[in-house]
């Protein structure tokens, strides 16, 4: 498969860049005429991931989130979000529902929404080290690329 398009993007780990974040990468896909089921669903994903970073990995300060958009031949978008974060201790744990680090105002449903809004959710994490989360989905759209 074919790169059709990419993005790099870094930003700091403030609460108002999620709603950036979501903008640019809806905005990023547009070429391919999508639904606005996968727009939708795709800023979800990228909002759930990028606030990851903001309140788990960032948890009392200021970092860097990196986020890459890349688009194939096959019409399928992957959008890596990474952190230099704490990490987590245990990705199969953190991945099940329900399941939180944060305080008692978090659901714990993060990774969850991001798996039921894309076609594959990855994680790679290291303890002290940050924290990529992958999202990958096909965009079935109105027209052809």
């Amino acid at each position: 498969m074919n790169n059709q398009n990419e993005f790099r993007l870094s930003v700091f780990s403030n609460s108002v860049n999620e709603a950036f974040c979501r903008v640019v990468v809806s905005s990023f896909i547009t070429p391919l005429d999508p639904t606005i089921e996968e727009v939708n669903d795709l800023k979800t994903a990228v909002s759930e991931a990028v606030t990851n970073c903001i309140v788990h990995a960032y948890k009392e300060s200021l970092g860097k989130i990196y986020i890459q958009g890349i688009i194939n031949d096959k019409r399928v978008v992957r959008i890596t979000v990474k952190d230099k974060g704490v990490g987590i201790e245990d990705v199969k744990a953190a991945m099940q529902p329900l399941y939180t680090t944060g305080d008692g105002d978090r659901a714990g449903l993060g990774f969850t929404v991001m798996q039921s809004f894309c076609d594959r959710v990855s994680v790679k994490s290291k303890p002290g080290k940050g924290t990529s989360v992958t999202l990958t989905k096909r965009i079935s759209g109105r027209s052809a690329w």
